[in-house]
């Protein structure tokens, strides 16, 4: 990673606390750390959430190479959809299916 430094600039502190860093900084998280009071270190960072976590160390390669190596080898289908479903509707049809929705897809 190539280090870029610039002027220091100054930056007001509106009402509600905030600064701007400017829009190439738009969206993207950072870490502030108050190194004693008044001195800000402000980086940006790559936060990677905890059930995503599985994803990245090293013993996860393998298997996610295996993973995507059989879902090239078993492309996805819409052959068996009606079959996978009819026990579904089948249960509506007898009412033991919720009236409602239990979850929304979002």
């Amino acid at each position: 990673m190539q280090a870029s430094t610039s002027p220091p600039t100054v930056k007001v502190v509106g009402a509600n606390g905030q600064i701007s860093l400017g829009k190439q900084f738009a969206g993207r998280q950072v870490l502030a750390e108050e190194k004693e009071t008044g001195v800000w270190l402000i980086r940006t960072a790559t936060v990677i959430p905890d059930n995503e976590l599985w994803l990245h160390p090293t013993q996860a390669a393998p298997d996610l190479a295996r993973a995507l190596e059989w879902s090239k080898q078993h492309p996805a289908s819409d052959v068996q959809t009606d079959a996978l479903l009819a026990p579904a509707a089948q249960g509506k049809q007898n009412g033991w299916f919720p009236a409602k929705p239990l979850f929304a897809l979002t």
